[in-house]
């Protein structure tokens, strides 16, 4: 009753209204963070992520930008109180979500939470399906700065969820992007959708709905999976603005969590390496760089890999391009992405299991005249070249990343 009567408030108020609620400085770049599903899935405490905001600090990772530290699925019960508040997990978080919020925010971080449009969560805890503005209100006095919202058993089954028609599905996300506004609070709202099971039927109303917007299934720390998810966002690069990012999912760099069996591949960890390249076409298709590691046990290996400046810098570019892919040969690959100051990121992916030569020219990068190279991973000058440059003995399963600045 409380959900239809809402709905039927939302037909009276001005659209102008709306807009004028919707904060202008959320999500300007790809946000940065952490989320707790990938490494502790719904085993998640207070004390836990506690200590992951502190290692957030202590790694460097805050200071080359990440910000946001997101508890996932497991936070709450399956009830709610007489007033319709959602109850917190009173043993995985014993003095409430707005202490732990409190912490976060005293360590220059950002606090982010999790919930769903049906019923109940994924995990068959309790969703905001009926109570979406008692809960937006509940997030914002907590100060909770972002929102995962998971399309999981609308309104009552996953069955049900995923055979939704994309107008409900559409209804259910401009509902909860309203009450986030009504807050009054900038709140990132970042969604996952599976609509009808197909997420292009999500676009183009999704870019005025959301802050980003998961494009594939669940990542896994596994290379084929990995380039599953790369290839859900590959074709959406001209959606990604300030404002609104595609989403192939939270980054498993660094990983030490079990994986389950997911769709016929094995949970076969990426190496070093292949992290490296995970992350380094995450940063040239400006996803959301959410990390899912435990960073409190991560080795010097892994730090440096996330942290690496150059990388996030392509990342975080303030016009908010997504790279394009301007070249597919089978398993070599040429991605580039416009940066500010006519500069031009340009990744060499090979996707195969032997070394490879991968050249590119100017006409593909979209520039003229001589530029300068740099090697993103060396963070050194490699020359400077008038039309072309070719990588030289590109590894099985690395990407070689290139920035191009005009002399």
């Amino acid at each position: 009753m409380l959900r239809e009567l809402f709905l039927v408030i939302l037909t009276f108020v001005s659209p102008a209204w709306l807009v004028a609620q919707a904060p202008t400085s959320v999500a300007l770049t790809p946000p940065m963070g952490w989320n707790s599903w990938n490494c502790f899935r719904e085993d998640v405490s207070a004390e836990k992520v506690m200590a992951i905001a502190d290692a957030m600090v202590a790694s460097g990772m805050r200071d080359v930008g990440y910000q946001y530290i997101i508890i996932d699925d497991g936070w709450m019960t399956d009830q709610r109180d007489q007033a319709g508040h959602i109850v917190v997990d009173s043993t995985k978080f014993p003095n409430g979500i707005k202490a732990l919020a409190d912490y976060i925010h005293g360590l220059g971080l950002k606090f982010g939470i999790y919930s769903a449009p049906g019923r109940y969560t994924c995990q068959k805890l309790m969703g905001s399906y009926g109570y979406e503005q008692i809960d937006a209100n509940d997030y914002a006095a907590w100060g909770v700065d972002y929102l995962k919202y998971d399309w999981c058993n609308y309104p009552g089954t996953r069955e049900q969820a995923m055979n939704t028609p994309a107008e409900d599905c559409q209804q259910a996300y401009e509902l909860m992007r309203d009450c986030l506004r009504n807050t009054g609070r900038p709140i990132v709202y970042s969604v996952h959708s599976t609509c009808s099971g197909e997420r292009k039927n999500s676009f183009p109303w999704i870019t005025d709905v959301v802050h980003m917007h998961r494009s594939g299934d669940d990542i896994k720390d596994n290379w084929d999976r990995m380039l599953y998810c790369l290839e859900s966002t590959a074709d959406l690069w001209h959606y990604a603005q300030p404002g609104f990012w595609n989403d192939p999912d939270m980054l498993e760099v660094g990983n030490t969590t079990q994986e389950r069996l997911w769709g016929g591949i094995d949970s076969t960890k990426m190496t070093t390496l292949e992290y490296r390249t995970h992350f380094s076409i995450w940063c040239m298709v400006a996803a959301p760089l959410i990390a899912g590691n435990n960073l409190a046990t991560m080795t010097e290996e892994i730090t440096q890999i996330l942290t690496n400046h150059a990388l996030v810098a392509v990342n975080q570019d303030s016009l908010g391009k997504q790279g394009r892919r301007v070249r597919n040969e089978g398993a070599l690959e040429v991605w580039v992405k416009e940066l500010a100051g006519n500069r031009r990121a340009v990744a060499l992916l090979n996707r195969s299991d032997q070394p490879a030569n991968i050249a590119f020219s100017w006409e593909e990068a979209d520039v003229t005249g001589e530029h300068t190279v740099r090697n993103l991973w060396t963070q050194e000058d490699v020359g400077d070249f008038q039309e072309a440059y070719q990588g030289q003995g590109i590894a099985a399963h690395d990407a070689l990343v290139l920035l191009l600045t005009p002399k």
